[in-house]
């Protein structure tokens, strides 16, 4: 396998700490998104989004990180990234897309650069237009978790998984740009659970190679 990904992309985060969970070896293959590599043809010869991160599997190229993690799930189903009820499951997947369809989108690196280049937004406006939906976006996560107390270390039960797999790549983020985090105290927990684990540690954005 092949991981087209860029090191400060939460969206290549996750599906590194879902191959690492898995224990499956890839090829790192770096798309440096701040120098618009990929824009350039031979990445767009791959991927037809032009975004990352891209997993190469034989002949099969596979875009959008939950996507392929859940690829990576029913090809590779040990260990599980879902759990093995219907209900377990929505739980899980509701968790992942609070934050992959809720925050994310609003502060990715497309979203960033038109509100400073397109729409004139300052820098200083910019960190709060991104510190909001961060922020508000984590307190819901957090009403999620908490409504569940009981359900173990991580977001769902005492192994990690799909839900793991995003939230810790957005607090990387969230820290990175200074968000408040003290109002998510259960969100924080199962983070802190999740950093004692090599698969998410040793993916993380200043261990990749590329890593500036």
């Amino acid at each position: 396998m092949q991981l087209y990904n860029y090191f400060r992309s939460s969206a290549s985060y996750r599906v590194r700490i879902a191959l690492a969970l898995k224990g499956l070896a890839y090829e790192y293959k770096p798309v440096h998104l701040q120098k618009k590599e990929q824009f350039a043809e031979s990445y767009a010869a791959v991927s037809a989004s032009r975004l990352v991160p891209l997993l190469r599997d034989g002949d099969a190229s596979l875009t959008q990180s939950m996507a392929i993690i859940e690829y990576l799930d029913e090809t590779h189903p040990q260990p599980p990234l879902l759990p093995s009820d219907p209900l377990g499951r929505a739980r899980v997947r509701a968790l992942a897309q609070d934050i992959a369809c809720e925050i994310h989108p609003l502060n990715n690196l497309r979203v960033l650069r038109y509100l400073m280049h397109d729409l004139k937004v300052g820098e200083d406006d910019k960190n709060r237009w991104y510190r909001h939906w961060v922020e508000t976006g984590l307190e819901v996560v957090e009403r999620q978790l908490a409504q569940h107390p009981s359900t173990g270390r991580f977001c769902h039960g005492d192994l990690p998984g799909l839900a793991d797999c995003v939230l810790v790549p957005q607090i990387f983020n969230a820290q990175r740009f200074n968000c408040r985090l003290e109002h998510v105290p259960t969100v924080m927990r199962v983070y802190e659970a999740c950093m004692q684990l090599d698969a998410f540690t040793k993916t993380q954005p200043s261990a990749c190679p590329d890593a500036e």
